[in-house]
């Protein structure tokens, strides 16, 4: 298969998702493929290189959330960002948006601001650090109106990380594969006592593959009391059940 399939697969894969690609968009998305090859020979960013399955296991993936929720102007938060997934795709799909990556691992971060710079993006920025740190940090707690992460955890722990970030009325959404009923129902008290609430739960098949995926929304309806997040590694330990 040619560069021109792939890319016709690409194109439709988004317009499946019911989104149309810019011709700038398009090559932004390419040249993000191509710096990500080329950083992966040298630090481990994914085990997945071949262009199509980029395409639909990390591009289409990370803009799946539309079947939920389709950010415009919206200040949003990629907890556990990696190699940019789901940030980078939303920030070159909804440009109007403001992003925040934030990682604990600085040499994603450096490659994460090579793309940034590569591909033009403005109004977003890098943030090196633990989310458990940060979400007791005024200059970010409550003040999102969107958080994501593809960050693997179980329910109970990502929430402890990420809905101390979400202002009131706005929105947590976790990206999930597999059976995740029992993990929803372990998570429905750290959820409640964190200020949120299950609004939807969402499952749907990657563009153009037989491959199962689930979006967890969870809307802020409270405050999150002071005390959460706990220091840095009580969420993963000892998750709230």
């Amino acid at each position: 298969m040619d560069r021109y399939q792939e890319i016709d697969i690409f194109i439709k894969s988004i317009e499946d998702l019911q989104l149309n690609l810019t011709q700038k968009q398009l090559q932004q998305f390419i040249d993000y493929y191509e710096l990500l090859i080329d950083w992966n020979k040298v630090m481990n960013l994914t085990a997945i290189t071949d262009f199509i399955e980029v395409i639909h296991k990390h591009f289409a993936d990370s803009l799946s959330v539309v079947h939920v929720y389709k950010p415009s102007n919206d200040k949003i938060l990629d907890i556990g960002t990696g190699a940019g997934f789901p940030g980078i795709p939303l920030k070159i799909m909804f440009p109007d948006t403001q992003i925040v990556l934030l990682d604990s691992l600085k040499k994603r971060l450096n490659f994460l601001d090579e793309v940034i710079d590569k591909l033009q993006l403005k109004h977003i920025k890098t943030l090196h650090g633990r989310a458990e740190d940060y979400g007791r940090d005024n200059m970010y707690r409550e003040t999102f109106d969107l958080v994501v992460s593809r960050a693997v955890a179980n329910l109970a722990t990502l929430s402890e990380y990420c809905l101390p970030y979400v202002k009131k009325d706005g929105f947590f959404i976790s990206y999930k594969s597999g059976n995740i009923e029992e993990e929803i129902n372990k998570a429905s008290t750290a959820t409640k006592i964190l200020g949120g609430q299950l609004k939807e739960v969402k499952r749907f098949h990657l563009p153009g593959t037989d491959i199962e995926r689930t979006l967890i929304v969870l809307q802020k309806l409270d405050k999150t009391p002071i005390k959460f997040p706990r220091t840095a590694g009580r969420p993963a330990k000892e998750p709230i059940l």
